[in-house]
Parts: C-alpha cells; structure tokens; sequence
C-alpha cells in the first residue's frame, strides 16, 4: 500500500495549561492573612466489615451461620492519612499558580511538512475566526467557580477565588465569588470572568507569549472541619506505605493537590459531546480528552463508533476540512491546549 504522503506519523504538542501543585493552609475567614500550613495525620480506626461478600462466600454462610457471625466480628484495622483545620480555624486556603502559553500553531514534534503546513493554516484559521476566546472564557469560569477544589467545594459556606497576573508590567488581579458561577455550564456574561478570558485568549492565540497567574482560593468549610488533598495511588505493593489503606499527598510535609488534579478540573469544558443534551446520560461539563473518558463512571463519552473523538475530527479538520459544527472545532483546539502525542500509522 502507498503510503499516504501528508501522515505524520511522530505528532506531539506540548501542553498549554500548565499548572503547579496546589497547596493548603489553615486560615479564618475573617482574618485571611494568618496561615498555617496544613499536615497530614495519621489515624489508626477500628471499624467493622461492610463490604459486599461474593456468592461463594453468600452460599458458606448460608450453610453455616456461624461463619458469617465470626466473619463480621472481626474488627477492620485500618491506617489511614487525615487532613484538617486546627482547631480555631474554618477556613481552607489552596494556592497554586498556573502558566498560559502560546504557539498552538507549532507542534512539539512532527515528521511530515506538509501536514505541518496544513495544520498550522487550521490553527491560523480558527484563531482569526474565533481568537480562542470560547475556550479561554471557559477556563476563567473554572478558575471563578473554584471547580479545581473538588471535594472540598462541597458544603462550603463561601468561597473567594483570587486570580493574580504576575507577568511584570501587566500586573492585573480578579476576584469571584464562586459560589455565583455553576460548575455544570458556561452560559453567563461577567465581566471580570471575560476580562481574565481576554487575557488568556490572547496568550493562546500567540505565537510565543505566556502568562503567570497566581490563583489564591478561600473556602470557609467550619472549624477544625476536614479537608481533602489529593489521595495517592500506590502501584508498588512491596512500598512499606502500603500497610496503610489510604495515602494522601503532601510536599515537604504540606498537604497539597496533584497538579494533575487542578489540570483536570480546569480543563473540564466539554459540554459539546452528545450525551450533554440528555438529563439522564449527562455527566455535565467532562474533562477535555481524545475519548470523552470520566474514569470516575467508567464511561467514554466521545467513541471512534459514533465519530466523535478527536482523532476523527482532527484528522479532517488539520488537512483542511470544514467539521460540521463549530462545536467540534472547539473541542478539536480544547484538546490540542490539553496536549499529548497523536501521530497516526503511515502504514
């Protein structure tokens, strides 16, 4: 077979989103200024058997009840990482800063100059058309409704978003209250919200700028209340760790968020997959990815089967193709901002 002569078979992009790990203080709401770095504790539970027995096990203890008695006495020992505000603070305090680049148009790596050529001509195109403000508005809006707290979002009594430019000579700071924005759609106008927008869309529709913001997030969830750091997963099974049930992430002894994490709650824009219109199927604004997967549902949103993942689209859409929605070529750029390598068999 001829080999096709615009496939790159080496296509990478480097992210465009880049955010640091997040960390947490103790505070008050009233006086923000005094912070204390929060730590992890160590919690040793006695609880007590509630998982789901299998039907193997169902059948025994049919048989012999005695075993089922002597099974659910036996206590569950448990040690586990805990977080919380001490005891005369109700307020969680999350920093973490978050860096905006320019260059959509360059990929990182790619083999082939002609479709290097027509990509970039794709990306020109949609930034003259729509200067990549539809994604940054809705990046804004994630950075204003605190979305990138995830547990700890739940149940706080109120929530102050701090955004800070630190790009010398362009210093610019936003504040929200982001209890007023929702978490599941983008359909608003608010003025400090398209203001940070203006900012960040104009940083990806550069060839080579970048912007530092500073983002300071206050939630007060009440006095000596738990807080949620991000929860690590253990893949060494010999690690001496993993006598713990649950261990959580911290950085020279500071509880903090995987930066992965804040990445993930950032970029969850995607209301343009089909099932968003379907109150029974929908999961909401989903994180910007090839397939549409939510690990969390075990479910992908965006299949091959029904032609709505990106490598579909992009396919067409970087040799010059019109898709058609402009949905769809939002979501195609949303998911280069995100990066990753998407080369394709030149055989």
């Amino acid at each position: 077979m001829a080999k096709n002569k615009d496939t790159a078979s080496v296509l990478a992009f480097e992210k465009k989103l880049v955010p640091s790990d997040g960390y947490l203080f103790g505070t008050n709401w009233e006086n923000k200024a005094q912070l204390t770095p929060l730590a992890l504790q160590e919690k040793s539970v006695r609880g007590t058997i509630s998982n789901r027995f299998n039907k193997k096990d169902t059948g025994e203890f049919t048989k012999d009840p005695a075993k089922l008695d002597a099974k659910v006495e036996s206590p569950n020992l448990q040690r586990v990482d805990a977080c919380a505000l001490g005891q005369g603070q109700d307020t969680l305090k999350l920093q973490f800063t978050l860096k905006v680049l320019g260059g959509l148009a360059q990929p990182s790596a790619c083999n082939n100059a002609l479709f290097k050529q027509s990509y970039a001509a794709a990306v020109k195109q949609y930034i003259a058309k729509h200067g990549c403000f539809e994604l940054a508005q809705r990046y804004a809006t994630n950075l204003a409704n605190g979305r990138f707290l995830w547990r700890n979002r739940v149940g706080a009594e109120e929530i102050e978003v701090q955004v800070t430019a630190l790009n010398k000579g362009a210093e610019q700071t936003w504040t929200f209250d982001a209890k007023q924005f929702s978490t599941r759609s983008f359909d608003h106008s608010d003025e400090q919200v398209n203001s940070l927008a203006d900012r960040i869309a104009q940083t990806l529709s550069s060839e080579s700028d970048h912007l530092m913001l500073q983002i300071d997030c206050f939630a007060k969830v009440g006095k000596a209340q738990e807080v949620y750091p991000s929860e690590e997963l253990v893949l060494d099974k010999g690690n001496s760790k993993i006598k713990k049930n649950k261990i959580l992430y911290a950085v020279n002894e500071q509880a903090a968020m995987h930066s992965q994490k804040i990445g993930n709650a950032l970029r969850s824009i995607d209301t343009w997959y089909p099932d968003y219109a379907s109150e029974e199927h929908s999961a909401g604004a989903i994180a910007i990815e090839p397939y549409g997967a939510v690990t969390n549902l075990g479910k992908a949103f965006r299949t091959p089967k029904e032609k709505q993942d990106f490598y579909t689209f992009f396919d067409k859409w970087a040799r010059g193709e019109e898709l058609p929605r402009e949905e769809d070529a939002h979501y195609v750029v949303a998911v280069l901002v995100r990066g990753g390598v998407f080369g394709e068999s030149d055989k």
